[in-house]
C-alpha cells in the first residue's frame, strides 16, 4: 500500500455554508484531515507527498473556463469596489444563456449551490487534492502497486464538468479515471459516500469504458436531490454502465452492506481492470450528514467488500464530518484492506492485528 497527501490541502478553510434555507456552520474544514493524519502518525504509516502533474489531467475532465474561474475567482471578487465579503459565494444560479460578464455572472454559472465558497486558498487546496489523487493513480501505473490511498481534501465526487458544489471543486475520481485510460480499458468507480456523486455520473454517463456505481442515501429532498435515482442507467454507449443504489433514509448497517453487496456484484460482472473507490465516512451512524447507521466496525466490512473485486484499487478518502471519530473509523477501514495494524478498539469488539 502507498498513502498520499499534500499539506497544501489544509489551507482551504470555508467560512460559509448555505444549505436548506439557512447559513450553517461549515463542516468541510481542515480539522477533518488533522484526524486522519493522526491515524497515519499513530500507526507509523509511510506518508508520501503528492507530486505535481500539472493541469492537463484536470483539463481532460473539466473545461478551461471552469478551471480559470476556480483559479481566479477570488482575485476578481476582491477587486470589486464594494465589500462583498471574503469568499466567492453566489446568490444567483444561472447556467444557461450566461455570458459570464463579471465575477457574479461567472459564480452564477460555475457554483451549483451554497456549499462551495471560494476563498483565498481554495484553488491551492483543490489543485493539490487533485494532484494527490493523480499520485495514487501514477503509483498504480508505474510502481505496480495493488492498493493506493489518497487523503483528498477538498473532496471531488460532486464536482461537475464545469460546476462546483457539495464541498467539491475538482472531480478527483473522474480525473484519475481518465488518467488511467492510458493503461486500462475497463475502469470501475465504486462510490460509498452518503451522497450520490452526480459529478462522476454526469462526466461518464455516455461512456461504457468507465462504469459508475454508487450506494447512497435516497436523494429525495437530500443532496444532490436531482440525481442518484435507480432509473438513471446512462445514455447512448453508456446505457447500462451507470447503476445507482439509493438506500432508504434510516437504514441500518446491515441494509447498507446488503446494497453494497449488490453494487459489488454489478462491478464484478463488468470485470474491471482497476477500481477507484470513493470513501465517505459520512455514512457513520453519528455523522451530521448521515441517513444510515454504519458503525466503526462497518468500515472494515466496506473495505473487505471493495477488496473482494480483486483488482488494483485506488481509494480516495473524501466525506466524513464526525471529526472525533475519523481516526478510529479510518483505522477500521485500513484493517479491512489488510493493512497490518496494532491493537485498536471498534464499537463491537477489540481487534488485534495478526
Amino acid at each position: 500500500m502507498k498513502l498520499f497527501f499534500h499539506s497544501e490541502q489544509l489551507k482551504h478553510r470555508p467560512a460559509s455554508y448555505y444549505s436548506r434555507g439557512k447559513m450553517r456552520e461549515p463542516q468541510e474544514k481542515p480539522e477533518r484531515m488533522f484526524e486522519l493524519l493522526k491515524t497515519v502518525e499513530r500507526l507509523n504509516l509511510p506518508l508520501l507527498t503528492a507530486k505535481d502533474f500539472g493541469t492537463k489531467p484536470l483539463l481532460d475532465v473539466h473545461t478551461m473556463g471552469y478551471l480559470n474561474f476556480l483559479q481566479n475567482a477570488y482575485k476578481e471578487w476582491m477587486e470589486l469596489p464594494e465589500d462583498w465579503g471574503d469568499e466567492v459565494l453566489s446568490n444567483i444560479f444561472i447556467r444557461e444563456n450566461n455570458r459570464e460578464i463579471g465575477i457574479l455572472a461567472k459564480a452564477a454559472k460555475y457554483l451549483a449551490d451554497g456549499s462551495a465558497p471560494i476563498g483565498k486558498d481554495t484553488w491551492t487546496s483543490v489543485y493539490w487534492s487533485a494532484q494527490t489523487a493523480l499520485s495514487c493513480a501514477d503509483a498504480l501505473l508505474k510502481d505496480d502497486e495493488q492498493l493506493t490511498i489518497g487523503l483528498t481534501r477538498p473532496a471531488g465526487h460532486h464536482a461537475r464538468k464545469e460546476g462546483a458544489g457539495g464541498f467539491c471543486y475538482i472531480n478527483n475520481a473522474a480525473v484519475i479515471a481518465q488518467y488511467l485510460k492510458q493503461d486500462y480499458s475497463r475502469i470501475a468507480i465504486i462510490d460509498t459516500d452518503m451522497h450520490h456523486g452526480q459529478g462522476i455520473q454526469e462526466i461518464f454517463y455516455d461512456r461504457s469504458d468507465v462504469l459508475y456505481t454508487s450506494v447512497h442515501g435516497d436523494p429525495t429532498n437530500f443532496y444532490p436531490v436531482v440525481s442518484g435515482f435507480e432509473d438513471e442507467y446512462g445514455v447512448g454507449e453508456g446505457h447500462g454502465y451507470n447503476k445507482n443504489f439509493p438506500i432508504p433514509h434510516g437504514s441500518s448497517e446491515e441494509v447498507f452492506l446488503e446494497y453494497l453487496d449488490q453494487a459489488i456484484d454489478f462491478v464484478k460482472l463488468f470485470q474491471p481492470e482497476v477500481v477507484i473507490h470513493v470513501m465517505g465516512f459520512d455514512v457513520y451512524v453519528d455523522d451530521p450528514q448521515t441517513k444510515c447507521a454504519v458503525s466503526t466496525f462497518g468500515f472494515e466490512k466496506i473495505a473487505e467488500k471493495i477488496k473482494s473485486v480483486n483488482v488494483p484499487t485506488i481509494s480516495l478518502i473524501e466525506g466524513g464530518y464526525c471529526i472525533e471519530k475519523l481516526d478510529e473509523n479510518f483505522q477500521s477501514f485500513l484493517k479491512g484492506f489488510g493493512v497490518n495494524l496494532p491493537r485498536y478498539k471498534t464499537e463491537k469488539q477489540e481487534v488485534s492485528s495478526t
